[in-house]
């Protein structure tokens, strides 16, 4: 029976048997995106950019938007840059992949974004009668870099339309103010009423207008002032 020495095999034969420069390319995996899955936080109209990067990998890459959804406002350009003005704040979870043009590979990472409301309003004591008032707080906090230049107005209506202040104030909410609590209460006639918070925030030199509401079920007074 006749033997092929492996040692007397072909160059061509030997080429075969090794693993192409193209698949080690392709198994390669140092390609990595080293950004955090959690996105820096933002909030609706403000101008947002982000730069995703790697390790490993040439110096041409191509990123793109795999699948799930961005915030409405931001694009990712080809370049790995997230980039606009979200007009909506929500929970947002994307995937994007990035190929290195030079070896034909790719990898790709999922992402959360979250578009947080400008200002937050929330009942401390959340409206209530007492005896012929109707009383309660509320709390704002300012989530943007600015300040804000804040209207707080509490009105309750009454099943006939009639609309009486009960709350307001106008003061500046400086930016990363916290549970900032505004009280509001006024005494009313007897009747059924409907209390709405409504809090505006204003940035004037970046024309920016923000504004969170509040609304209570009827609420009854049985005694009058």
């Amino acid at each position: 029976m006749c033997q092929t020495n492996p040692a007397n095999s072909t160059p061509a034969a030997q080429h075969a048997n090794t693993p192409s420069a193209g698949a080690e390319a392709l198994n390669d995996n140092s390609l990595v995106i080293r950004n955090d899955s959690a996105l820096p936080a933002t909030y609706p109209h403000s101008r947002y950019s982000f730069q995703f990067n790697t390790q490993g990998g040439g110096s041409v890459l191509h990123w793109r938007q795999q699948s799930g959804v961005l915030p409405p406002g931001l694009k990712l350009e080809d370049n790995g840059v997230l980039h606009g003005e979200p007009t909506r704040a929500g929970e947002y979870r994307f995937a994007i992949s990035v190929t290195d043009n030079g070896r034909i590979r790719a990898v790709q990472k999922e992402f959360v974004l979250r578009v947080v409301e400008a200002l937050t309003l929330i009942w401390k004591a959340p409206a209530h009668v007492n005896g012929s008032r109707i009383e309660g707080s509320v709390e704002v906090s300012n989530t943007t870099v600015d300040d804000v230049d804040l209207t707080f107005v509490v009105y309750a209506i009454a099943e006939d339309g009639r609309a009486t202040a009960i709350g307001y104030q106008h003061l500046p909410l400086p930016h990363t103010t916290t549970g900032m609590e505004l009280p509001f209460g006024e005494s009313l006639p007897s009747g059924a009423y409907i209390v709405h918070v409504d809090v505006v925030g204003e940035v004037a030199s970046k024309n920016r207008i923000y504004r969170q509401p509040l609304q209570t079920a009827p609420l009854r007074v049985t005694v009058g002032p």
